[in-house]
């Protein structure tokens, strides 16, 4: 059966952990629902898959063309479509007419947005309201980049007590779950034992509730690989000798064989 936003709840509750990662098209999103991914998220992280340098430039055109792609790999695990930079901070109308294109074409189950300000807060809220599941994301924030750099959040007293309240202020939205980015992970700890609704860790310790991670880190396949991010397997340099044996048995006319 598929996964549902209130099962995920439930699982907190069971103390049953959530396992995420990103897919960008149908054959990822196929092999990981089928390996038992419990949420696959479309993210923004797409950016850097199309070699854009950072997540800013990905468009909702973009993301709505990857997400069709993966849903139609997916049967089991619930889907969240990641919403780009600028297609939800304008007005809650805005983030009304994207949220809904990723349901409707998309097939997504939920989208997740970034931040914990008041405006997002009432956005979440309004999202809710209308039918939607949103997915909140804080802490190190990629698409303020710009504002916040690639340093991990949370750190002082007053940073980690802005972030506890902007995690009680997201759950009482309405959202189903919470993306703690790269957070000390006793603070993730904290917020993890304060809320209800699940929290989905990344770079932020083993105490959330679940885990996501990029599957290009986790395959070996980026160029950057983030501090916290583990590889599993180095499919860069499987791929790089499986692509020079081939063009050598081309050369040498040993493939095709008769």
């Amino acid at each position: 059966m598929p996964i549902t936003t209130q099962q995920l709840i439930q699982w907190k509750q069971q103390g049953q952990t959530i396992v995420a990662l990103t897919a960008w098209d149908y054959t990822t999103g196929r092999l990981l629902d089928a390996a038992g991914v419990d949420l696959i998220l479309v993210g923004d992280s797409l950016a850097v898959m199309l070699g854009y340098e950072t997540t800013i430039p990905l468009t909702l055109e973009e993301m709505l063309h990857h997400a069709k792609a993966v849903r139609r790999g997916v049967k089991r695990a619930l889907l969240v479509f990641d919403l780009p930079f600028l297609t939800y901070q304008e007005s809650f109308q805005q983030a009304m007419h994207s949220a809904g294109r990723a349901l409707k074409e998309a097939g997504a189950q939920a989208v997740k947005i970034e931040g914990g300000h008041p405006a997002i807060i009432e956005t979440v809220s309004r999202l809710v309201q209308a039918g939607i599941p949103v997915m909140g994301h804080i802490g190190l924030t990629p698409q303020s980049i710009h504002q916040l750099g690639l340093k991990q959040q949370g750190k002082t007293t007053t940073a980690g007590e802005k972030l506890i309240a902007e995690a009680i202020a997201l759950e009482a939205a309405g959202a189903f779950s919470i993306v703690l980015e790269h957070i000390p992970s006793d603070l993730a700890a904290q917020i993890s034992q304060k809320l209800t609704i699940p929290t989905i860790g990344i770079g932020a310790g083993s105490k959330c509730d679940g885990q996501v991670l990029v599957t290009a880190d986790v395959l070996g396949l980026s160029e950057r690989q983030p501090p916290f991010a583990k590889v599993y397997v180095n499919l860069s340099e499987a791929i790089a000798r499986a692509v020079q044996d081939y063009a050598s048995e081309v050369r040498e006319h040993k493939f095709p064989t008769k």
